[in-house]
């Protein structure tokens, strides 16, 4: 790839694209936003420091480069102990899976094994199946009398009941956890302010009380489930029986954080684009064998996560720009899954696009959870075409202020 060259980019300019970003009309529509942000370059300085990287390329190239790094607890420590990256929950999120780098990802990785292998997700199969059915039963129901929430009354349920489940929550638990996660995920924002990262760091020590106990109690009274099992390989691994049930807890949390979020996120999203695309929903009725096809253009269209960021293990250059040991760059991946470089007609949603994607990361932390995602959405979308096929979407969504996360608040649909 040719350097990228950005001549005097305007500070200003970057910024205001951000603040618009967070407006109901840039989480309407974020794509025009991020043409902006495009024609300044693959790679800009980013007004706080760093870089802004938007090429699809580029931000493959950084995801599967292992001399680009997560922002660890090390790095994090770093930082200061003043700033956002030092808050409880940053450095919470720093110790899970997806915040370490090798040799430590190496370990932990290891102790989860096949977690959603083909054999799993066969066992989980039947549990989404049924799930979906009683949850479209409901959404049923509430259409009989008029128009109905989905993401309310299904997207947000699916995630919490299937991954609760299948780690065995009591169900009476699950929106106590849901709201938690929903409050927890400010720490993972772009810029988050001060009174969200206090939101994020009462949820985060709730959510340690909450499974430091339930990690305590399946020690006590081990049963077949996932957590059960992970106490038996940390206990082989560790010999610190303190140090190996914290292994189990920062596992549990980071299979909660990831699941429950962005899927809820991806199932909302997944009827918002088809239903606003009526001929392509109608498309889709008549041809069901390429659903998965469809989410997978619906991932690329509009990921549940925006950016993901990385460090420089050491000085180094990124498309001609000097890059300094420690520094950071947010890979914009929900603009470089726009790249027209990449894709041809990229701003148009296309569910026959053999689409191409960032959303699940890439490298060594490639989602663990996407096939479970992936199953649920192409479930839900089997079960949408056949049971309502002539929904309709009643008003646009309402969206959460964010950049880096994305979250659907109500989807208002209907049936003729």
């Amino acid at each position: 790839m040719e350097p990228a060259t950005t001549p005097h980019i305007d500070r200003r300019s970057v910024v205001s694209v951000f603040s618009r970003l967070r407006t109901s009309k840039g989480q309407t529509n974020p794509s025009p936003l991020y043409g902006e942000l495009r024609t300044m370059g693959g790679i800009i300085p980013a007004p706080w420091g760093g870089y802004l990287v938007t090429s699809f390329d580029l931000c493959d190239q950084v995801l599967r480069d292992r001399d680009w790094l997560e922002p660890d607890a090390r790095w994090r420590a770093r930082q200061g102990e003043g700033t956002r990256w030092n808050a409880v929950s940053s450095r919470e999120m720093s110790r899970t899976l997806a915040g370490l780098n090798p040799p430590d990802h190496t370990r932990v990785r290891r102790s989860v094994g096949t977690m959603f292998d083909r054999t799993a997700l066969l066992a989980l199969r039947t549990s989404i199946s049924d799930i979906t059915g009683g949850l479209l039963d409901r959404l049923a129901g509430r259409l009989h009398d008029g128009e109905a929430d989905f993401h309310d009354l299904v997207s947000e349920e699916l995630p919490v009941l299937t991954i609760g489940r299948w780690l065995g929550l009591p169900a009476a638990d699950y929106p106590y956890l849901r709201e938690l996660t929903h409050d927890q995920v400010f720490a993972q924002e772009l810029l988050p302010s001060a009174s969200q990262l206090a939101r994020s760091d009462a949820a985060t020590k709730q959510l340690r009380s909450y499974f430091t106990a339930l990690v305590r109690e399946r020690r006590g009274r081990p049963g077949a489930d996932p957590i059960s099992g992970w106490i038996r390989v940390w206990d082989a691994m560790e010999a610190d029986r303190e140090a190996a049930d914290e292994g189990v807890y920062f596992l549990a949390l980071f299979v909660l954080l990831a699941a429950l979020e962005t899927t809820s996120t991806l199932l909302s999203t997944m009827m918002w684009l088809l239903l606003k695309h009526q001929r392509q929903w109608d498309w889709l009725r008549a041809h069901p064998d390429h659903v998965p096809g469809a989410v997978e253009e619906v991932l690329r269209y509009d990921s549940p996560t925006h950016v993901i960021s990385r460090v420089a293990a050491a000085d180094g250059v990124l498309a001609g720009f000097p890059v300094a040991a420690d520094e950071m760059v947010h890979l914009m991946v929900g603009a470089a899954n726009h790249d027209p470089d990449k894709h041809l007609d990229a701003h148009l949603f296309d569910v026959r696009r053999r689409a191409a994607h960032l959303s699940f990361s890439g490298g060594i932390h490639y989602c663990l959870g996407a096939p479970l995602a992936r199953l649920e959405a192409q479930t839900l979308l089997h079960g949408m075409l056949s049971r309502f096929p002539y929904a309709t979407l009643v008003r646009e969504p309402v969206w959460a202020p964010r950049v880096a996360f994305r979250r659907i608040m109500s989807l208002p649909i209907a049936r003729v």
